[in-house]
C-alpha cells in the first residue's frame, strides 16, 4: 500500500477492505478501542504488523537485507530481492545515497569496479548502468569465448602441446 498514489486514509481503508474473517473481527476489536483521531495509517501498519508479523520474521528478513549480495543473480533479480528486503531494513536504507551504497557494495566486483568510480548516487540510475555493465561483461566473455575457439582450430585434437601437428593430407599420398 506504502507505494500506492493515493492518501494515507485511503490506503487505510483499501488495507481494511481486504480484511477478511478472523483479521477483520480483530480490526473491529482494535477499532472499537481506539479513539478515532488515531486511527490512521501507520497505526493500522504497526498494529497489524504487531498482530501478523512476528518480531522474529521481521528480524530474520532484516539480517537476509545485511548479508545481501549479488552473487551468481542477475542485476534485474538482485534488484529485485533488493528492493523486497530493503523494506525490512528502512533505516538503514532511507534515503537514495544509503540505498546506492548498499546495493552498489553487493554487487559482485566485476560489475562494481565498473561501476563504483562514477559514485552514482541516484538509484535508478545506478540501476540501469549496473544492468549496462553486466551486458558489457556478456559481450566480454563471448568475445573471449569465440577467440578461444578460433585458436583452438588448426591444432590437434588435444589442442596446443608445444609444436604445430600436421593434418593428413586426403587428396594424395600421405
Amino acid at each position: 500500500m506504502d507505494d500506492l498514489d493515493c492518501t494515507a486514509e485511503q490506503k487505510l481503508k483499501g488495507a481494511v477492505s481486504l480484511l477478511r474473517d478472523e483479521a477483520y473481527q480483530w480490526w473491529l476489536t482494535v477499532r472499537e478501542g481506539t479513539q478515532a483521531d488515531c486511527m490512521t495509517w501507520d497505526f493500522f501498519k504497526a498494529f497489524f504488523q504487531g498482530k501478523y508479523v512476528g518480531a522474529s520474521y521481521v528480524d530474520a528478513r532484516s539480517k537476509e537485507f545485511l548479508n545481501l549480495v549479488q552473487g551468481n543473480k542477475s542485476v534485474a533479480e538482485y534488484e529485485a530481492e533488493f528492493l523486497r528486503l530493503s523494506r525490512y531494513a528502512r533505516g538503514i536504507v532511507a534515503t537514495d545515497y544509503e540505498r546506492c551504497v548498499w546495493f552498489e557494495d553487493g554487487l559482485r566486483d566485476e560489475l562494481r569496479v565498473l561501476i563504483a568510480l562514477q559514485q552514482e548516487r541516484n538509484f535508478a540510475t545506478l540501476i540501469e548502468k549496473a544492468k549496462i555493465a553486466e551486458e558489457v561483461k556478456r559481450f566480454e566473455r563471448q568475445n573471449r569465448d569465440k577467440d578461444r575457439g578460433k585458436n583452438k582450430r588448426g591444432f590437434g585434437s588435444t589442442g596446443f602441446s608445444g609444436g604445430f601437428q600436421k593434418r593428413p593430407r586426403l587428396d594424395g599420398p600421405a
